[in-house]
């Protein structure tokens, strides 16, 4: 049976010594190393190269999310599960934006634990059902956020028009409205998306899916923004 190869990464050597003994009581789970630090961290995955790194985020010098951002860009295969004090929004998002695959509190039970590290091996990722809920409710936050959303339906249509290469005079004959009304929603749509040029806009409705990636914005009008 291979091993699950696991690097300890804490300041409490407390801490470290009591989640050895514990994980040590399971024949799947190796200890390969330990580190008190950020920067022994990312030095001890260069090195031992383990599967999963139990990274505490409160540590001297660079801290825990900083450790596994080095760490995952350096070694994308190593798995980091974030062993936290916290369990606010912020640094649950900072982790995970950091590369995290898992983040569970040490208020967490040794069972728990135990469930997450074989989890994130064998599934790649693992989230507390606390820090799921503050995933949930940052996404929500986001979406609600989201400036697309305060365009009316005519500005949508008329981003979308806009993307794919429409003049104002076109715009304005295929919704039926004038030529001054259609620049009047291009100002509220540039105002209210923060953009200043119809290559702005064209990637922004790219990546809002209003048009394909592939279907290049026609060249006329590009004064016409």
């Amino acid at each position: 049976m291979n091993k699950i190869r696991i690097l300890l990464a804490d300041d409490h050597a407390i801490m470290r010594d009591g989640i050895r003994a514990m994980l040590s009581m399971h024949s799947d789970l190796d200890i390969v190393g330990e580190a008190a630090n950020g920067e022994e961290a990312v030095a001890k995955a260069l090195e031992l190269q383990p599967d999963i790194i139990i990274m505490d985020t409160a540590m001297p010098g660079i801290d825990g999310i900083e450790a596994t951002r080095r760490i995952v860009k350096k070694i994308p295969k190593v798995k980091v599960l974030i062993l936290a004090e916290y369990s606010n929004r912020e640094y649950i998002i900072s982790a995970i934006k950091a590369g995290a695959a898992a983040y569970v509190p040490k208020k967490a039970v040794g069972s728990e634990l135990i469930s997450a590290v074989r989890s994130v091996h064998e599934s790649g990722s693992f989230l507390y059902p606390s820090a799921a809920v503050q995933i949930i409710k940052e996404y929500l936050h986001s979406a609600e956020e989201d400036p697309y959303q305060r365009l009316t339906a005519k500005e949508k249509n008329v981003l979308r028009l806009l993307a794919e290469g429409h003049t104002s005079r076109e715009i304005a004959d295929l919704l039926g409205i004038s030529p001054k009304t259609v620049n009047g929603h291009r100002m509220e749509i540039r105002k209210k998306l923060d953009l200043s040029s119809r290559a702005d806009l064209v990637k922004y409705a790219i990546r809002h899916g209003l048009v394909s990636m592939d279907a290049e914005p026609l060249p006329r009008g590009s004064g016409d923004a």
